[in-house]
Order: C-alpha cells, then structure tokens, then sequence
C-alpha cells in the first residue's frame, strides 16, 4: 500500500524505530485512522514520513491520496472527542458568542464560536484538540468547552465573515491590553508575579496574534526588542526587517517571559543566554519556532527563527540552482570522499541547500550524520546531533565520535576553528564525505579563511571538492512590476556596455497592497559555484590570495555573484538596488 503515495526521493527504508527518534513524525490523527482500520501499520508510517518531508499536513495527504474522505474523517474524529458533527451551513451562530474569542485566537487555531451560555461556550472545531490547545481555549473563555467537528474550509469562511481578514487585529488588540491592564497594579519586575503575569488572558492572546502574523506573513524571524522607554516587535520577511506597532513598554517582562514559559526556558535567569524551542501549529500546519534569548541592560533581548516546512522546500531541484551549477553539484555530492562547503553571510540559505544536498544522496546504503547548532530540521534517516558546549558537546568531541560511527557523508554545522577544519580534513582523507558552511564574501574566499585557520594548504588542495557561495536577493512583486530603461548610469554600477543589454527593459516594483509598498515579494538565491580543479589546486598550493583564485576559476568558466545575480536583473527577476546592496 505505501507505494500508492507515490513518496518522492529520497527512497529509503522506513522503520518503527526511525519514526520513533524523530517527534515530528508522531500525529494523533495518523494513530486515529490506524486504529479505526483505514491504514496498515506500514502506510501509516510512510505517510508520516512523506508528511514530515513535505511539509503537509497529515489530514491532507489522508483525503489527497484517498484512504478517507472529509466527512470521514470528521465522523472519526468526532467519536473520538465525544462530540457531534454540524453543518455550519444550516447552523445559526450566536453573534454574542463571538465576541467571546478573539479573532486572532480563532485564526490561529481555526475555532468558531457558535453559542454560549454562563457556564460554557460551544465552538467547531476540524481537527482533533490537543490538550494543550484546550487549555489555551479554557484559559482565553474561562468557562467550560463544549465542541463540534465542521468542515475546516466552511470554518475557515465563517472566521472571516465574522472577525475579517485579521488587517485591523494589531490596533485592536494593543488597545485592548492598554484597556484591560490599565487597573492592574501586579505588574512589574517581582519575581513572584513574572510567571502569573506571562499567563495572563491579554498576554497569552498577543503573543498567540504575534506569532500568527508572523506565520502568515512568511517571516523568517521575530525580534522582540526591549529599550528604555520603548519595547519593540519586528518582523523580517524576504530580507527585510519590518516594525510593527509597538506595546506598552510594561508588558516587555509578561510577554518575554510568555514566550520562555512556551519554549520551556527558565522564566526567572535573566543574566545568561537561553535557547529553547515551541512547535506550534499555525492555521493547520506545523511550525516550530527556534528561540533565543539575550540579556540586555534594559531586559532580555528574544529572537524568534520561524522554520515552516511548508515554505521550505528540500528538494535539490527547487533551490533555485541555475542549470549549470546544478548539473556541477549533483556530480560532486555522489563523490565518495571530499569537502564541499557553502558560503554567505547568515540568513541567506546555507542550511536549506545542504538540507537538500542531503535528502538527495540520503539512501538506505548510506549513513548521513550531522552536527548542528542548532538542529533546525528533523531528516528521517539521517543521524542528527544537537551541538551544547555548555555541557562540553562541542564540534570537536562530536566529530571525533563521528568517525567511530562508521559514517559515509558527514555534515558540519559550520567550521570556525582549526579543530574542527583538522577533522573535517581527516574524515575527508580517510574516505568520507564532508558538507559544511562557511562564513565568507565568496567561494574563492573561502581557501583563504581555511588558510587563516593554519589548514596546512597542501590538505586543503587535497580534500576540497568544490564551494558554493551564495546570497538571497528579493524578487519583484509581480502585481506592480513596472518596466524602465537604464540609464547609462546605471549600467556603469553592473559593469555593464549598452550594446550588452540592446533594448531589454529592466524592472522594479511600484509598491501596492500585495507587497506592503515595498515593491518585492519573496526571494531568489544568486550563485557561484567554484570547482577544485588542478589548475586551482596549484593555485592553492602555492598560497595564491583571493583574487588570484578567483579571476583563474573565471578564466576557466565560473560565473560570479555578482555576474549570476546581474543575469536575473536581465532577466526581470530583481532590481539593480538588490544586486548593488547583496553581491
């Protein structure tokens, strides 16, 4: 049965014990149907496994491969809740009712009020109820719950007629927590009262609306900012950091120390750094939030990494290579031994193409092991070890563990010493296969960091297979894509000959509601990809800098950064301010 769910590559074995190392893959709602007699124990497990790589929701490839139908599903579901299935199409809403749950909460966990009394409150729901969600609930009604399964789209309609499209959430709820804590005297810096005012019903409820527009507004990060006299929340999507309306500088600690109590941090250290991690599912599908937490003189500066599986593709093919350098790194990760490395700064998808590096050479005839700090994807199949050095789990001490594992293709989160360069090094040298990353400005770049660590060049030029550098540049919005013709300028700034470009037009955004006047939407990786080939390795070996490096892998046919990305503004795919602001 598991071949019908035409499960892409990477194929390999899928295991009770694979599934059960990785918590991501566990779903009430797959145990549900197993348990009623619509999937085997094998399907079952492969299609978590396809859920988990995907980024699908389970419920989806349940009706999308046809083992169930919605109605189904929710007759299910319903008995295992103990409760009914409505149509909400013949079902009268209590418009009292919904002015019990705000919009936000009823957005993000996709309930509808449908009636109430002074004791309880009934809500539909489309899915099974985890209890921490109805706690969440209870705590937001503060009455009993009594619910319903309906259709997720027919509730999803309702929301918006009820509570709008969430446009006008922010200013609503910032004068409703300036209204409801206006009275409050409890908050403030007492130790006591910091875990009490984080569960308080306007605390809980902003933060559930923070993170729920940050989900729906593909942000990469959340930043929680506390100053002086200001407490401020930006959000970063496609590169750029955007504010938004800021809280009263007084619910700087509650909703900090909301968010610890989420991520399972110690509410009460406010000197050292903490990490942590919440998974939550946003709008039907699951999100997990890699937190950080940094002391500042005016409080604890948080930083929330939003990993969507649902945005984020792993596969090789959608990283968005150009055809050439494709080609190149499909032959180069099969190698059996070598180091490839990925360079750029941070944020602009290193881990995402090892990822997909990995998942295409991840066969049941290979042993992938990974060191990271931190872990940021769940990979069925592929050893995973989160780096602590607080308890002594450093790079080093990993390593040298890995090569008593018997591992064919290692990936580094990063090397930044010469520790960890020497292993890498080692594993290459005795026939394993090494990913990792680099913080440099380019490809050729990165011999000359290795070189700084004291790597001895003759290894270098021994083990390194290739480098692949590169940065994420915004795309312009399709909806107010204007064309123009460049000025002489201009083309200067590209190193670019009139004659070059003829009469192709370039373009920029305008700015309109789709992109928030910003005239971008979304973002497309710009590459160079530097083979180590002989004539390259000389250079190497005869500790040639950069430049030399570079112009010699040119010479023999590499395109730069700053070459691939002035292609994609001929292309109309980016701006000429991208290109000069990113390569």
């Amino acid at each position: 049965m598991a071949e019908e769910l035409n499960i892409e590559a990477p194929q390999q074995e899928i295991t009770a014990a694979n599934l059960e190392t990785n918590v991501n893959t566990y779903d009430p709602l797959i145990d549900l149907v197993v348990s009623n007699g619509v999937l085997d124990k094998e399907t079952a497990d492969a299609l978590r496994v396809e859920a988990a790589n995907t980024g699908h929701t389970t419920r989806q490839a349940l009706i999308d491969n046809g083992f169930v139908t919605e109605e189904q599903l929710l007759e299910m579901m319903a008995v295992y809740q103990g409760c009914e299935v409505i149509d909400l199409a013949e079902f009268t809403i209590d418009t009292d009712a919904i002015q019990a749950i705000p919009g936000n909460v009823a957005r993000m966990y996709n309930v509808l009020p449908l009636d109430q009394s002074a004791t309880s409150i009934s809500l539909a729901v489309s899915t099974l109820v985890e209890p921490q969600v109805m706690d969440e609930l209870m705590f937001v009604v503060n009455r009993e719950i009594v619910l319903y399964m309906a259709k997720e789209s027919d509730i999803r309609t309702r929301i918006v007629e009820y509570y709008g499209d969430g446009a006008g959430d922010m200013g609503e709820m910032l004068e409703g927590l300036e209204a409801e804590l206006a009275n409050d005297t409890s908050l403030g810096d007492d130790e006591a009262n910091i875990e009490s005012q984080a569960a308080s019903a306007p605390v809980v409820r902003f933060v559930n609306l923070v993170l729920y527009q940050a989900v729906t507004d593909r942000a990469s990060d959340i930043h929680f900012e506390p100053f002086e006299k200001d407490f401020k929340i930006r959000y970063r999507v496609d590169g750029a950091l955007y504010e938004m309306s800021p809280p009263p500088r007084r619910l700087a600690l509650p909703i900090i120390s909301r968010i610890k109590v989420m991520s399972g941090l110690n509410i009460a250290e406010r000197r050292i750094p903490q990490d942590g991690r919440i998974a939550l599912t946003v709008a039907g599908h699951s999100v997990d939030l890699r937190v950080s937490c940094l002391p500042t003189v005016h409080g604890e500066s948080v930083v929330l990494r939003v990993l969507d599986r649902s945005v984020v593709s792993l596969d090789l093919e959608n990283v968005g290579l150009p055809e050439d350098i494709y080609e190149d790194l499909t032959i180069d990760i099969e190698k059996p031994n070598g180091i490839i490395v990925v360079t750029g700064p941070t944020g602009s998808g290193k881990t995402t193409t090892l990822y997909s590096c990995l998942r295409r050479i991840n066969t049941i005839d290979s042993k992938l092991l990974t060191a990271e700090e931190p872990v940021e994807y769940d990979m069925d199949g592929v050893v995973q070890v989160q780096i602590n050095a607080s308890v002594g789990n450093t790079f080093g001490r990993v390593l040298r563990a890995f090569l008593r594992q018997d591992p064919d293709v290692m990936m580094i989160g990063e090397i930044r010493d010469l520790e960890t360069a020497e292993i890498a090094v080692q594993a290459s040298l005795t026939g394993h296969l090494v990913f990792s990353t680099l913080h440099t400005n380019d490809a050729a770049g990165a011999v000359t960091r290795l070189v700084d660590m004291n790597v001895a060049p003759y290894l270098i030029a021994s083990t390194l297979e290739a480098v692949l550098g590169q940065r994420l540049v915004r795309t312009i919005c399709l909806n107010c894509k204007q064309a123009y013709t460049p000025d002489d300028d201009t083309l200067s700034k590209l190193s670019l000959k009139r004659d070059a470009v003829g009469d192709r037009p370039f373009y920029y955004g305008r700015g309109c509601s789709t992109c928030n006047a910003t005239g971008y939407k979304g973002r497309k990786g710009v590459f160079e990809y530097l083979r180590v080939t002989d004539p390259i390795r000389d250079l190497i070996n005869e500790r040639r800098p950069t430049l030399f490096i570079r112009e010699r892998a040119r010479e023999l046919g590499m395109r730069t950064l700053r070459e691939d990305a002035v292609r994609n503004v001929l292309d109309g795919y980016t701006t000429v301010d991208e290109v000069l602001r990113y390569t």
